[in-house]
């Protein structure tokens, strides 16, 4: 199944200029939504992990159903402020500015093989910066995935493990 046939692009959203790919009309169909878990779940099987991570907020809706459907567990990757409990914080510059992210403490155990997900990949500050974390977190990291690649963008560039995209936009 063709998933780009099921994802919607609105324009000027959520400003002027930026071609916005909106998986909700993906999600919405359940023949293609199952193809995109299935398809996932054949890209992460080979890495053999322990853990999904899935990254705020649509990453969460990519890794869990496939940390399911692969008999994983499933972390959140989120902002400052949204986890309860001790969490473990990385900091990354953005274009103009900076963020940072957080993991539970307890997250991951050292070693553990983790593969990150979302359901984008654009500039790749956010997934590099989400490696990081849980790198420095002592997990092994496998591997990235997503749904969509924009790889004009260059993201994939800057992740330090293999990536794969299920649907990629070059422009």
């Amino acid at each position: 199944m063709n998933l780009a046939d099921h994802i919607r692009s609105i324009p000027d959203f959520p400003k002027p200029g930026i071609l916005f790919y909106d998986i909700s009309t993906l999600l919405a169909h359940p023949q293609a939504w199952r193809s995109c878990v299935d398809q996932l779940a054949d890209l992460i099987r080979p890495y053999q992990p322990d853990l999904l991570a899935g990254i705020e907020s649509r990453g969460f809706l990519t890794a869990a159903p496939l940390a399911l459907e692969l008999g994983l567990g499933f972390t959140m990757v989120r902002k400052k402020g949204k986890l309860p409990g001790e969490v473990k914080s990385y900091s990354y510059d953005l274009e103009y500015g900076s963020d940072t992210i957080e993991i539970q403490s307890d997250a991951v155990k050292p070693g553990q093989k983790v593969v990150v997900l979302d359901d984008l990949l654009a500039t790749g500050g956010t997934m590099a910066a989400s490696i990081k974390l849980l790198q420095d977190s002592g997990a092994d990291v496998k591997a990235a995935a997503c749904i969509m690649e924009l790889s004009f963008l260059k993201g994939r560039e800057k992740l330090d493990v293999p990536f794969d995209a299920l649907v990629t936009y070059d422009s």
